[in-house]
């Protein structure tokens, strides 16, 4: 059973400075904006914004009428990845403690992965390391063309860890390998075409101008089909096409067109009229 988001603005909450690290606003349409919040460190991580970005993800899993979420830093950066404190608070720290840190890491972008609603990265300013990650796990992603990205985790003696699964998912073995040894910038051109971004915009103007596109496509969609899309890829990535898999596959469109969504998207387009969903 999910649960509505109570409050258009849910705050991710610093306990030492009680500043708000992580925003949610979200229309009564079903749009959902994550918002990191430290500009003043660029909105790079640690392991309070951390916590705070897996407690908003939670929270939009478990909403009801979230339809999409779009991820982005405030005042013009998107995230710088590490913050600097953070990481030589961690170079005094136990390897039992970092793998503590890293697997928080790790799961705040299992949980972003996992939302049933379709997520899009807008991206201004800096995607570095962690922050280029975030991008990576979302399920699309809109730059604006003086963005800039890196991977440049090597370049202080570390390993892309963490954020590896999704950024070789969306950009593929060898590119990753030659931008995590290297630790070199790029812009938004060369991440639309090794596909860590989907789109380049001109500015922040025509970055929410695409928001609004995106928003309105996917109002057109069912949401129960979106995320039934979404797990479908998942599942049959890098799978053999065999018989297990074409029953699998099958199975998958029956019951989508005897389920709920699948019998009235019929229905209304024989009737010529928007299916229930559209708002």
């Amino acid at each position: 059973m999910t649960n509505p988001i109570a409050d258009p603005l849910v705050e991710g909450v610093d306990t030492d400075s009680q500043s708000r690290l992580v925003l949610i606003e979200a229309t009564p349409g079903g749009a959902a904006t994550v918002t990191i919040n430290r500009p003043a460190r660029k909105n790079a991580f640690n392991a309070e914004v951390i916590a705070a970005l897996r407690e908003a993800f939670e929270t939009l899993e478990g909403a009801d009428g979230v339809r999409v979420v779009f991820i982005t830093g405030a005042e013009g950066n998107f995230s710088a990845g590490a913050d600097l404190q953070w990481m030589r608070e961690a170079a005094d720290h136990t390897e039992a403690d970092n793998r503590d840190d890293a697997m928080q890491l790790a799961i705040m972008l299992k949980h972003l992965h996992d939302l049933p609603a379709l997520t899009v990265a807008l991206v201004e300013g800096g995607a570095f390391g962690g922050g280029a990650g975030l991008v990576a796990a979302c399920d699309l992603a809109i730059a604006t063309r003086g963005a800039h990205f890196a991977f440049s985790e090597v370049k202080l003696g570390l390993v892309p860890a963490t954020i590896s699964p999704y950024v070789v998912a969306a950009i593929g073995r060898r590119r990753a390998r030659g931008l995590f040894a290297t630790g070199r910038a790029f812009d938004a051109d060369f991440a639309r075409d090794i596909g860590l971004i989907d789109e380049v915009v001109e500015d922040t103007a025509a970055l929410q101008a695409a928001k609004q596109r995106i928003s309105g496509e996917i109002m057109a969609c069912a949401p129960g089909a979106v995320a039934d899309c979404k797990r479908l890829v998942y599942d049959v990535a890098g799978r053999a096409i065999d018989h297990g898999l074409m029953e699998e596959t099958a199975r998958r469109i029956a019951r989508a067109r005897a389920g709920d969504e699948g019998r009235e998207g019929v229905r209304a387009f024989l009737e010529r009229r928007a299916p229930g969903w559209v708002g």
